[in-house]
């Protein structure tokens, strides 16, 4: 999906520096059990004539991360040590009756089939993953305006996209490779092209935005010629500064560019309006106790601040030295090191953003001091454990019962719904809590927020910003809110448009997977439309035992329900 100039940029505050917020505006602190939201009401962006507003939050840990407080303190902590003891105790069992029964604890045919040509699996993800490389001189070749970006570049970009993820399509068939082989590299495949998307869009705006920053800049110096120059303009706006704090009787450094005070750590992001909207809306949703109303905090500058001439008494002025600084900040990284465009663009920055786990690039992510080896440890541990488990499941107890065209359907359900829910749970433990935070703490990645509490979804559409942040925050940032304001779609428009784009991948997925086009997940994603249209009647809305217990068994038989549907018919 492509992006004009009202890209959205994120900006990030750590280890106590505050941001510049273009907001002058209070923010609204919204409790929920994820921490404290702050969501500003929407001001306008002259210099690029659009309605933005800020978001901010706190760098978070895991739900089942053992140091984070929160998780450790909760009630039902318990139930996470009986989980995993009763899958070991199931596990051992089933050893001990295969060894009693053929002699041997599993047969590994699924083993034999997921090391099938794995060296050549092995070299092409490792050719897939250099390919990745080449955004480097193509985001230079746009800095150095060799390459327009809007919109040569993005046609540029998306035409390398769609080569690679049809190299990578074409090259699974030719290799005859089993579903495991085939769906990893088609998934990675999926999973580079968004980072690779973003990283080019968010650089392709920094082009555009820079270019802008210099226009205001000359705009800015003309200006000041009709007040006596440049340097009688700051003498001016530092008087005018020193008078009004005189009369309010106060001190300030430079007012007009702020934010309210944030905790510290947080995390900022700015969005369109319509988008802040509506995450305002979804949080309010979920909130445990919501502020009554947000009080009027005075502006704290700080980060890259404020150019001087926003307090120039010519208000033609001060508009043109806000809409500057607006440009500029845009440009800069919000901390620790506050890295300003073009500086970022290098393969040593590249290669980090590829080992974060974020599908949204950023000039500077939220930051820990240190890589706790031990923990590195534990998640490695874990994942092989994990794997362990989840290899057995679907060694004794999806492979055996894979239905086939006379097997009657019902009972295919019924036998594959309880394994099959086994075996997404221990892969969503192990991509999300051991992968993503073992990759985030390598990367040094502060922000442990890959998925919430989907588990107590009431609806398909918490489920669906839940249980995978990473890709619902790039989908949030590069297809919904793009396309309302690249494309002057409506909320509604953009939703299904989302969802369109989400489909199709999906669909992708299973056609390589299974090498039949049918279909059916295609059309189980789009009936999540109507579903949250359904979710959100109030008399439906309010009885969250129902729409919890409605989603588990959606969810119990969505898979078996897929697996018959592709394999058997």
């Amino acid at each position: 999906m492509s992006s004009g100039p009202a890209v959205v940029l994120a900006e990030t505050e750590i280890n106590g520096r505050a941001l510049a917020s273009k907001a002058k505006v209070p923010s609204d602190a919204i409790q929920t059990k994820e921490g404290t939201f702050y969501v500003s009401k929407p001001y306008r962006s002259s210099y690029n004539k659009k309605l933005k507003a800020a978001i901010a939050f706190v760098p978070r840990r895991s739900h089942f991360d053992i140091e984070n407080e929160q998780s450790g303190a909760n009630e039902f902590r318990g139930f996470f040590t009986l989980f995993w003891i009763s899958l070991f105790l199931f596990t051992v069992r089933s050893y001990v009756r295969s060894i009693e029964t053929n002699g041997y604890p599993l047969n590994f045919e699924f083993a034999s089939m997921f090391s099938r040509d794995a060296r050549t699996l092995a070299l092409s993800d490792a050719v897939l993953v250099l390919s990745t490389g080449l955004c480097v001189p193509f985001a230079k070749a746009v800095q150095k305006g060799w390459i327009k970006y809007y919109y040569y570049g993005v046609v540029i970009q998306h035409l390398f996209q769609t080569l690679v993820l049809f190299t990578a399509v074409k090259w699974t068939f030719n290799r005859h490779w089993p579903w495991v082989q085939s769906g990893f590299l088609t998934l990675h495949t999926l999973t580079l092209i968004m980072k690779m998307h973003s990283y080019n869009t968010v650089n392709g705006y920094l082009k555009w935005a820079s270019e802008e920053s210099g226009r205001l800049l000359t705009q800015l110096r003309t200006a000041t010629e009709r007040v006596g120059g440049w340097d009688a303009a700051l003498a001016a706006a530092k008087q005018n500064l020193e008078e009004r704090d005189a009369a309010a009787g106060t001190t300030s450094s430079s007012p007009g560019v702020g934010t309210p005070d944030m905790p510290d750590g947080s995390q900022k992001s700015y969005v369109d309006a319509p988008v802040a909207a509506a995450l305002r809306n979804r949080l309010v949703r979920v909130s445990e106790d919501v502020a009554a109303e947000a009080q009027e905090e005075k502006p704290k500058p700080v980060g890259p601040f404020p150019h001087p001439l926003v307090d120039h008494p010519d208000a033609e002025i001060s508009a043109l030295a806000a809409d500057y600084t607006d440009a500029e900040s845009d440009l800069v990284g919000m901390g620790p090191e506050y890295v300003r465009w073009p500086a970022n663009l290098t393969y040593k920055n590249f290669a980090v953003y590829m080992l974060i786990p974020s599908l949204v690039y950023e000039l500077e992510y939220p930051r820990t001091n240190k890589i706790r080896p031990l923990y590195v440890f534990e998640k490695t541990v874990a994942t092989g454990g994990t794997f362990a488990l989840l290899y057995t499941v679907t060694e004794t107890f999806i492979l055996p019962l894979t239905p086939g065209p006379d097997q009657s359907f019902f009972r295919s359900l019924l036998d594959l719904a309880l394994p099959f829910m086994l075996a997404y749970l221990l892969l969503f433990y192990i991509i999300f809590e051991c992968i993503c935070n073992g990759f985030a703490e390598l990367s040094y990645f502060a922000d442990r927020g890959f998925y919430e509490d989907w588990w107590n979804s009431t609806s398909w559409e918490e489920f669906s910003r839940k249980w995978n942040k990473p890709v619902h925050t790039f989908l949030l940032r590069h297809v919904y809110a793009s396309s309302i304001s690249s494309y002057h779609l409506s909320r509604s428009g953009a939703m299904f448009f989302t969802f369109l784009i989400s489909a199709l991948a999906h669909e992708l997925v299973m056609a390589v997977v299974t090498q039949k086009i049918r279909m059916y997940l295609f059309t189980l994603q789009l009936i999540q439309i109507p579903l949250i249209a359904v979710g959100r009647i109030p008399a439906i809305k309010r009885n969250k035992l129902m729409g919890n217990m409605v989603f588990w068994l959606g969810l119990y038989a969505g898979f078996p329900l897929l697996c018959v549907a592709y394999v058997a018919y």
